[in-house]
């Protein structure tokens, strides 16, 4: 089936495409949405750089939408955007979020496509752990959550980094992939990568008890 993937360069977003390929389907368009507003609702703030980069490396077209970020009136942005892409169904990688998915599916359901949501309630550490095992090179680029302190920004995802995670779950209550926004992550290197995406020059934001890894300058090198 011919699919288009919503996408922010996170691990959930890439890992979701990847799996929807594994099962014989064609991602035909990328489809990224850019919130003017940091508390999306929806879509978490990528940087348009990183995701031409993805999309690039990837050899899937990427297809572009902004949205004010207001709740609700987002997925009319969304929709519009869908709607004249030519496919059978959007991948998306909701996790535990039945917000997400439930709103997607709405959609999906009003433009005659299926949805598919290959990570839908699969266990958190199994999820992290079968991504590095496949290939996966994720790092964290935004924390905002107790327990996530400024040097978890720029780590990279291992097996360190998820028993510390299982920890944090422990002890704290976050969720292990980061699906309540506890921390955001960008993938810099996938089975599906013809290139690996190597950070270039960044800068470390920290505001309060929260912050973030704004990647300023990026290219595609050899793996």
């Amino acid at each position: 089936m011919e699919l288009a993937a919503l996408c922010s360069g996170g691990k959930d977003s890439a890992y979701a495409l990847w799996l929807a390929s594994e099962e014989g389907h064609e991602i035909k368009k990328l489809v990224a949405m850019f919130p003017q507003k940091e508390n999306s609702w929806m879509f978490h703030k990528p940087n348009w750089e990183i995701i031409k980069l993805f999309s690039k490396t990837s050899q899937i077209p990427l297809v572009e939408g902004e949205t004010l970020g207001e709740k609700e009136k987002e997925l009319d942005d969304l929709k519009m955007i869908l709607r004249d892409l030519s496919v059978k169904g959007i991948v998306n990688g909701a996790v535990a979020s039945t917000y997400q998915k439930n709103r997607i599916e709405k959609i999906c359901k009003e433009l005659d496509y299926v949805s598919l949501t290959p990570l839908w309630e699969k266990d958190p550490s199994i999820l992290l752990e079968n991504m590095i095992k496949e290939g996966f090179e994720i790092i964290i680029t935004s924390v905002s959550a107790e327990g996530l302190t400024e040097e978890w920004l720029g780590r990279r995802i291992d097996q360190n980094c998820i028993n510390d995670l299982k920890k944090l779950h422990r002890e704290i209550g976050i969720h292990i992939t980061g699906e309540g926004g506890e921390y955001e992550t960008l993938v810099l290197d996938a089975p599906f990568f013809k290139r690996r995406i190597a950070p270039q020059d960044f800068e470390m934001i920290w505001k309060g008890d929260r912050g973030s890894l704004k990647i300023k300058k990026a290219k595609l090198v050899k793996k």
